[in-house]
């Protein structure tokens, strides 16, 4: 198969497996915590060679669950208030606790965040959007995203 093929192929199966492509969610962070690709490598893990072929589709999957759950474990914290404003501190804190964290994946356990993670995500919700707008969004949500549905629904109910 061509190169171009290939890259195509991993990308749509990028889409399928993590809901968008890699290299838009690594982009994400690196634009949101301000640092190096390469630097953004060693906080989740994995060689700096390795994430460039997931972002650019020469790849098409993290092979190592508990990469993947730093990368989520750092999505979430964009959402504390603190490292949205681009507080330094407070993304090289967050950036620490995932470099250092070492969650354990099984099948029944995927680590996503401590609970204090979800208290910065629901309190950032609740500074966004009204409560009834919250609610709105959780019914809309509820068929193909539950647990995002179910998150907008605690930031509404202030539970």
């Amino acid at each position: 198969m061509e190169d171009h093929k290939i890259v195509q192929r991993n990308i749509s199966l990028q889409k399928e497996w993590y809901g968008e492509p890699l290299g838009d969610r690594v982009r994400r962070l690196v634009v949101a915590f301000n640092i190096s690709q390469a630097f953004l490598a060693e906080v989740l893990g994995i060689s700096a060679p390795m994430l460039s072929q997931v972002m650019s589709g020469r790849r098409a999957k993290i092979g190592n669950p508990v990469v993947l759950a730093r990368m989520i474990m750092l999505e979430r914290k964009i959402m504390i208030p603190a490292v949205a404003a681009g507080r330094a501190d407070a993304m090289l804190a967050a950036l620490e606790d995932v470099r250092d964290s070492r969650p354990t994946v099984g099948r029944d356990n995927f680590p996503v965040g401590a609970i204090a993670d979800d208290e910065a995500v629901l309190s950032a919700l609740r500074e966004i959007a009204e409560d009834e707008d919250l609610g709105e969004a959780a019914k809309r949500l509820d068929e193909d995203f539950p647990a995002l549905a179910d998150l907008l629904r605690r930031a509404g109910n202030g539970n």
